[in-house]
């Protein structure tokens, strides 16, 4: 079958309705959990971030990388979040993106390899969700896929 591929703003596009299907906060989630995607899209980062990103040592590069966690809600995934649920009250997005990296960082914090693999991946993700009660079943299985993606 031939198909073309889509361009940036359609595959954009598809991603951000996808999360509009879904209520704000896990919306803010699945966005989050493809910021990588999201930002590869949006032609980030530029050959001059990389450049500067290089010349960072270790210690600048973390301080950087938990600088814009600690602020996501006011970058570009507010946008992202916003084009998903135009309707939505902008301080509800807000608090949605910082419930998303908070919750991101809750399950990366219990993962614990002490026992069967997946067994602690459902372990830590169900110890966020205690914390974190208001996401879809759905949410929960995303974010125990990507734990285990990114533990591997």
């Amino acid at each position: 079958m031939d198909t073309t591929p889509q361009s940036a703003e359609e595959e954009l596009s598809a991603i951000i309705a996808g999360a509009a299907t879904q209520p704000l906060l896990d919306a803010a989630y699945g966005l989050w959990r493809q910021r990588y995607r999201l930002e590869t899209i949006a032609g980030r980062p530029t050959a001059e971030e990389i450049r500067i990103n290089r010349t960072l040592s270790p210690e600048q590069f973390g301080a950087k990388y938990r600088r814009e966690r600690d602020h996501a809600h006011e970058g570009p995934m507010f946008g992202y979040v916003k084009r998903a649920h135009p309707h939505a009250d902008d301080q509800a997005i807000r608090q949605a993106i910082i419930t998303a990296v908070e919750f991101e960082d809750e399950y990366n914090k219990h993962f614990d390899w002490n026992g069967d693999f997946w067994d602690c991946v459902v372990r830590a993700v169900a110890q966020a969700a205690r914390r974190y009660p208001n996401y879809r079943d759905t949410t929960y299985r995303d974010a125990r896929s990507d734990l285990a993606y990114y533990m591997k």
